[in-house]
């Protein structure tokens, strides 16, 4: 069946914005998606959030942290860009694997249909086969999603070589669908030179002027500065880019990234474009404005700290920093997070280091460095009361500890760590061993994990099953199980066939969990994490006691 326009019923024509960047990385476009997603969200419309990576790995699942930041695992097990965790905690929903498109998976498709023979024996070019496929690949997203609205953001810094098909493909799009189903923002900085007291326009100028020159005339700038850009600096940027005044937005530095949705409605970011893309609903952003209200009440201090070898990157465990924080909303509690280099513990003081803090997180990672360091953290933890959050490599640690120290099993580790180790109590499984390929080869996406009645998890979560995303290889030892839990460690979350250690805890500790998984990805602002939402409970229980008080002695990183 058709409809007179010869359209099958129930199909969508979506509408289109794409976010691109200009003049430097790092000046928020991924924050500036997040929050037109938010926007358009609240307005009652089905929105879709995609990443278009220009760098030519399939994914980011085989980088190092210092070179992409943190992995963002989605629900069916795709590795991908940290932005997509600020979309799913700024929209409250949960992407996809389409969701994120690199150059790798784009050029790894192209090949495999040339091979295959799909193109018939042509010559396969940049355009239109490259483009075709991106173009592609943005429209089965919006299939997908039965989309409203979706939000594209164009990774890398326009100028840059490996943008260009992206960029190519989405000018390309825009005359396929419509100029009125189409709308481009472009992220621009505008900086402050000091000796002069001014705000320049010219390198926003010079951006948009390298943006038109492959074809694309942006419908709104939003201009990133450390302070809000007056009407006289807009009228100028109007006049020089060729875009209406009501389209340039003064975007300044913020105190808080949930801030900024309210900035750029404010500003009539959204106003602007819904009015391009002929879109008549009214924003709702009644429960976004008491998030805000939250985070502005959240006053009473608490301190954490996240023992880790990346401490000089942050972005390797934004996703946990947020978790963290939105467990203090929930609170009213302001998280002061403590910055602890698992390399420079092993062997100190953990009475003094940790003097002051009211709360210990030990994120995920790889490799051995650091580790030593962390069970030292974690044993202090497990002696003195303070509560402790594991999370994936923090599990693994936790057991190690338990292992070593209440156990007896002299030198017992991680196969990882030391293959040689008389007590692996975390090994590979049998069927993992003969893996030989990094990327993608991981236990990876959410599973389930059945919650043992009566204990502190069943407390937290008040589900018997809950999915939780995983990242890992290594897994705690069947052959060890007994022996841990005879000796009081509480396997409180399993895998259904009972074989996989999914949380474990103590009974007589005022907070000591750990997930094999990382709840950190599930965390959003006005939902926070079950274990992250306790954490911060305990945390600012012992806070309030009085039990800590003097900040530590250790210079950190």
């Amino acid at each position: 069946m058709q409809t007179p326009l010869g359209k099958p019923p129930g199909k969508k024509d979506p509408k289109f914005i794409f976010v691109t960047g200009g003049v430097a990385s790092g000046l928020g476009k991924g924050i500036t998606t997040a929050s037109l997603g938010r926007l358009f969200r609240s307005r009652g419309l089905r929105v879709a959030l995609q990443k278009l990576d220009p760098y030519v790995n399939v994914d980011p699942g085989t980088m190092n942290p210092f070179e992409h930041g943190e992995v963002f695992v989605l629900d069916d097990g795709a590795e991908t860009d940290l932005d997509l965790g600020h979309y799913e905690r700024f929209t409250g929903e949960n992407l996809h694997r389409g969701s994120n498109v690199t150059t790798g998976a784009v050029y790894s498709a192209v090949i495999q249909k040339e091979r295959r023979g799909d193109y018939l024996g042509k010559t396969v070019q940049v355009i239109p086969h490259i483009t075709d496929e991106i173009k592609e690949r943005i429209r089965n997203h919006a299939v997908a999603e039965n989309a409203d609205v979706v939000i594209v953001e164009v990774g890398g810094t326009v100028g840059d070589i490996e943008s260009l098909p992206f960029l190519e493909a989405i000018r390309q799009l825009r005359n396929e669908v419509g100029r009125d189903r189409c709308a481009f923002v472009h992220v621009s900085l505008m900086p402050f030179i000091g000796p002069s007291g001014e705000l320049k326009t010219k390198p926003t100028q010079h951006s948009v002027k390298e943006l038109r020159s492959i074809g694309l005339q942006p419908d709104a700038i939003v201009c990133r500065s450390d302070r809000v850009i007056g009407r006289h600096l807009k009228e100028k940027v109007s006049l020089l880019c060729d875009v209406p005044i009501s389209g340039v937005v003064s975007a300044p530095d913020s105190d808080s990234i949930y801030r900024v949705p309210l900035v750029l409605h404010d500003e009539g970011l959204d106003r602007e474009l819904a009015h391009h893309l002929r879109i008549d609903a009214d924003p709702d952003l009644s429960e976004w404005r008491d998030l805000v209200n939250r985070i502005d009440a959240a006053s009473e201090p608490v301190r954490i700290a996240i023992v880790g070898k990346y401490v000089n990157l942050r972005d390797a465990y934004l996703s946990v920093i947020e978790a963290l924080k939105h467990g203090g909303f929930h609170h009213g509690a302001h998280i002061e997070i403590e910055w602890i280099s698992s390399d420079d513990l092993e062997g100190g003081d953990m009475r003094e280091v940790f003097e002051g803090i009211h709360g210990i997180v030990v994120p995920g990672g790889f490799g051995w460095r650091g580790v030593e360091g962390k069970l030292d953290a974690i044993r202090h933890a497990r002696e003195n009361g303070v509560p402790y959050l594991g999370l994936c490599l923090g599990l693994q640690c936790a057991v190690i500890e338990f292992a070593r120290n209440v156990c007896g099993l002299d030198a017992a580790n991680s196969s990882e760590f030391d293959p040689a180790t008389p007590h692996p109590v975390i090994d590979l499984l049998p069927e993992q061993k003969n893996v030989t390929d990094l990327g993608g080869s991981m236990r990876l996406g959410a599973q389930p994990c059945h919650v043992a009645p009566g204990t502190k998890a069943a407390d937290v979560y008040g589900e018997p099953v809950v999915y939780e995303r995983h990242r890992h290889r290594y897994e705690v030892n069947p052959a060890y199980h007994e022996a841990l839990s005879g000796k009081g460690l509480v396997f409180s979350g399993m895998s259904p066939d009972g074989r996989l250690v999914e949380i474990i805890e103590l009974e007589d500790h005022p907070f000591f969990m750990a997930g094999q998984f990382h709840p950190e990805l599930r965390s959003r602002p006005t939902r926070p994490h079950p274990l992250f939402r306790d954490f911060i409970g305990a945390a600012l229980k012992l806070a309030r006691s009085g039990a800590v008080a003097e900040p530590p002695l250790v210079v950190r990183r």
